[in-house]
């Protein structure tokens, strides 16, 4: 098995990415959304390139993050994708890479309380705003 501290921050950003938006999606519906358009669309608020870049931006601003956790932001954030960025500017995309890689840090690290009570911030700081 291979040691999480290892992975390189675009994998770790392809984990988080799928953790953070199953727990979105978990929050929508049990908010009573249930058309999947519907869902679609308000997930958008939470999980876009933009929502991500401004939650972590917003993180790091409350020093809510770890120093550890700081660093795989970065990790993230300066890791050399192959894709482009879609519907938003490369710092923005690179923001949320470095969001993402946080979670599945946490996630595959098995952080699972650390990983849940920041997602919990996100989704409340996203809700009241």
């Amino acid at each position: 098995m291979i040691d999480p501290k290892l992975i390189n921050g675009i994998a770790l950003a392809f984990d988080g990415d799928a953790v953070y938006s199953m727990y979105v999606r978990r929050h929508l519906i049990l908010q009573g959304l249930t058309k999947p358009q519907a869902l679609h669309h308000v997930a958008t608020k939470y999980v876009s390139a933009k929502a991500q870049a401004m939650l972590i931006a917003q993180l790091l601003a409350e020093d809510l993050l770890r120093e550890e956790e700081t660093l795989i932001y970065k990790r993230g954030r300066n890791a050399n994708s192959h894709t482009k960025a879609k519907n938003t500017d490369v710092v923005t995309y690179r923001m949320s890479t470095g969001f993402e890689a946080v979670l599945g840090y946490l996630h595959l690290t098995n952080q699972l309380a650390r990983m849940e009570e920041l997602i919990d911030w996100c989704i409340a700081y996203i809700d009241k705003n």
